[in-house]
């Protein structure tokens, strides 16, 4: 399958030099290949499935939910606060 990787750079906002173009071409068209492999795949007959582990939800006995703080209680030691939020320092500066 023929990729035009330009177009696709370009869509994604990406500068590519040559080479770049050449190595990405490629695999886009690898996967692109394996897609159309996949998709020769006779799956009629097989059930949709989420996980194939068969694992169940696993949890201890102690994890049930219990009553906990309301906003108003857990916000009442917050040092400040802002519309029922922790209000807390900027730990990112804008440059």
């Amino acid at each position: 399958m023929k990729i035009d990787i330009k177009h696709v750079a370009k869509l994604a906002n990406l500068k590519l030099n040559p080479d770049e173009e050449k190595k990405f071409e490629k695999q886009l068209s690898d996967i692109l290949n394996y897609i159309d492999k996949l998709n020769e795949v006779d799956t009629k007959n097989v059930e949709p499935t989420a996980q194939v582990t068969g694992l169940v939800n696993v949890g201890r006995t102690d994890d049930q939910t219990q009553p906990c703080l309301n906003a108003q209680e857990a916000l009442k030691n917050a040092k400040s606060q802002h519309n029922g939020l922790f209000k807390v320092k900027a730990i990112l500066e804008k440059e």
